[in-house]
């Protein structure tokens, strides 16, 4: 008897978190939530409520005391972070100081360095793709706060891994490359098809790239929502904070 066709089946969210724990020493943080393949995610909420630790619990660089992690359909238990298919461009960018720009993305292909022509070609793409293009032989020191962050977000381009955590990713930015960097990574996340999450403590960056938005409190996610349902939300005080009490 031939088994039920699959073609049907329901394609797994690129992000399941099912109680997934951290435990502190002063503090303990759960996060439970479904993000869809292909979202967009805005993550706010007030400093050291969680934002980052998500992030971390996510890329596998924090273990979870229980619960679980899985990213499209796989439990990410026992993997390493450069084993999960998950790209994040941290606040303090992580360059190497020593290295050149062009060699700081192409860790993003090989650690080793070991790049042909193709390999090259790529990340002179990534970084005309962030505004950087003639930047290969600067080194970190030479740039400005803003173009680091655009040289970390490069090396992420190239790794080309289908979930993208960006920690605050216009922080460092003038108001205009606010804008256009958003642009980008929308434009980005179509072609490629990838899912977003972006940590942001400004409003008006939410409506830029989002298409629904997270709010974490006192370690935990207290909402999830669509971006217009959350952008009208005023029913969690700390929320209403956020977004101002007149919108």
């Amino acid at each position: 008897m031939r088994e039920p066709s699959q073609q049907g089946a329901e394609a797994p969210p690129a992000i399941r978190l099912e109680f997934a724990t951290v435990q502190f020493e002063q503090k303990r943080l759960v996060f439970d939530c479904t993000i869809p393949k292909g979202a967009s995610v805005a993550v706010t909420g007030p400093s050291g409520a969680g934002k980052s630790t998500l992030f971390n619990v996510i890329a596998g660089f924090q273990p979870i005391s229980s619960g679980t992690v899985a990213i499209f359909g796989k439990n990410m238990a026992g993997r390493e972070p450069a084993a999960r298919p998950v790209s994040i461009v941290f606040q303090e960018n992580n360059l190497f100081v020593h290295l050149t720009v062009a060699q700081n993305v192409g860790l993003g292909i090989d650690p080793s360095l070991r790049l042909g022509p193709a390999e090259r070609e790529k990340v002179d793409t990534a970084l005309a793709r962030v505004g950087l293009a003639g930047y290969g032989h600067r080194m970190p020191a030479q740039l400005s706060g803003g173009e680091r962050q655009r040289v970390a977000l490069a090396r992420a381009l190239v790794r080309n891994r289908p979930v993208l955590l960006l920690d605050e990713p216009f922080a460092a930015l003038d108001p205009a490359m606010r804008a256009e960097m958003a642009v980008l990574l929308s434009e980005l996340r179509i072609e490629t098809g990838s899912t977003l999450l972006f940590i942001s403590h400004q409003v008006e960056d939410l409506p830029r790239l989002a298409d629904r938005a997270m709010f974490i409190d006192d370690g935990a996610i207290a909402l999830m929502a669509p971006l217009e349902g959350f952008l009208a939300h005023r029913k969690l005080p700390a929320l209403a904070a956020f977004l101002g009490s007149d919108g």
